[in-house]
């Protein structure tokens, strides 16, 4: 499509991925959807990017990365039969974080049936520069059916920009105080002693009917904040308080890239990987010394309310970055923990790591999310610690791990990933 072209799309399920090369020196980019009535988002709900990931009424969700052999993509779901009745137009941008869109390359969004895979409508180069924020298209309304536009406006400042033009308000970064300097000294000055001073009277004011106090304010709505972390072998911890992390629920997601073709490996080892089954697991260690491990083996799923505070939910084996394996740990009881460490074991399918591509995402209910990819995996790993978060005054900190670890002969990883970091627990052989 070129630019201001549009065409029907149907209104079905719909899967928009934003997609570029990457490379060294390429800025990460993010996808996002706004959910307008009359030009203007109706609350900052109707705004859905990585630290809001889901529209409260289903029709769009953030999907998430995927990098494979230097071509990345960022994608929304989108169905548009869910969509309320008010909103006229979903719109869809991007943002680069850590340089401009004239640094990515092969730029383009494609908007894909999400139940069968074609290409229903495609905007490549929108023709980017010096902008850090783009309109890539829009689905709108006309007389009632659904199309898509191929739209290409650019904002030179930011999600932030393009996201208070459309009605969200932002939460901005606070900036300290210029310091306190004292004013000059003057010298000394000689005074004489006042006349004295007459005691004061006090006389009692008229009484009169009590003056009723203004009725409380409702507290405003918290803002948006577009704030993240990724966590790289340089920067490899981040606090939870100091991202707004200290309460509710974390969710900790991890997805991997399925490869579905080897060449030269046979159709047997081909079917195989595509029945590879990765399970996520977490050691703990509480504050009064209980320690254990919640994961799908021997059916140990934790529980959120009660100790360990950390459950696992269903055993996944596509890896979809809408599902993958996700555990959730309770911050309500933050204080509780001493240690946990997050780590993935392959249960089958695979002897390795190599070329799953995994990322893993923390994502706390109120703070921004901390992500990090996986290294690429050179040894015969089949269990990895991904994670370890440490209790460090009452404040979480969370540690990138992406350490792949090889099992010596006889020794399963649950106890390998054990002895690495000290655990000492007893370890017998379970299934699920």
């Amino acid at each position: 499509m070129s630019k201001g072209s549009n065409t029907p799309v149907p209104t079905t399920a719909l899967r928009v991925e934003l997609g570029w090369r990457s490379g060294p020196g390429v800025p990460d980019a993010d996808a996002s959807a706004l959910l307008l009535v009359a030009g203007k988002v109706r609350s900052d709900g109707d705004f859905v990017f990585y630290n809001q990931p889901a529209h409260l009424s289903g029709a769009v969700r953030h999907e998430g990365k995927r990098d494979s052999q230097g071509r990345v993509t960022d994608t929304l779901f989108v169905d548009l039969a869910r969509v309320e009745s008010a909103v006229e137009r979903v719109v869809l941008a991007a943002s680069a974080d850590g340089g401009s869109f004239g640094q990515v390359p092969g730029l383009y969004v494609e908007v894909k049936d999400a139940a069968h895979g074609g290409s229903v409508a495609r905007f490549d180069n929108p023709g980017a520069t010096v902008e850090t924020a783009f309109v890539l298209g829009e689905f709108y309304r006309r007389q009632g059916a659904w199309k898509f536009r191929a739209v290409g406006q650019g904002y030179s400042s930011g999600l932030e920009g393009l996201a208070t033009d459309f009605g969200i308000t932002v939460d901005e970064p606070q900036h300290a105080a210029p310091p306190l300097v004292p004013p000059p000294v003057s010298p000394p000055v000689t005074v004489s002693p006042p006349p004295p001073v007459s005691p004061p009277v006090t006389v009692p004011p008229p009484v009169g009917p009590p003056v009723p106090l203004p009725p409380p304010q409702a507290p405003s709505a918290q803002p948006v904040r577009l704030s993240k972390v990724t966590l790289t072998k340089a920067a490899p911890s981040v606090s939870l308080a100091k991202q707004g992390g200290t309460s509710g629920a974390l969710r900790v997601n991890l997805n991997w890239q399925v490869r579905k073709q080897f060449s030269g490996w046979g159709a047997k080892r081909a079917a195989t990987y595509r029945d590879l089954d990765l399970d996520l697991c977490a050691l703990y260690e509480l504050a009064d010394g209980a320690k254990g491990v919640v994961q799908a083996l021997g059916n140990a799923f934790g529980s959120l309310h009660r100790p360990p505070y950390i459950h696992l939910d269903g055993d996944d084996r596509t890896g979809a970055v809408a599902s993958g394996e996700n555990l959730t740990v309770n911050l309500d009881h933050r204080q509780d923990f001493r240690r946990i460490l997050v780590f993935v074991t392959i249960y089958e399918g695979a002897t390795s790591f190599a070329d799953l591509h995994a990322t893993v995402t923390l994502q706390p209910q109120h703070g921004a999310p901390v992500d990090f990819s996986l290294d690429e995996c050179t040894v015969p790993s089949t269990v990895c610690a991904l994670a370890l978060i440490t209790n460090t005054g009452g404040d979480l900190v969370v540690q990138r791990e992406a350490r792949y670890l090889v099992p010596e002969r006889g020794v399963s990883p649950q106890r390998t990933i054990d002895r690495a970091y000290g655990w000492g627990m007893n370890w017998t052989p379970g299934r699920k």
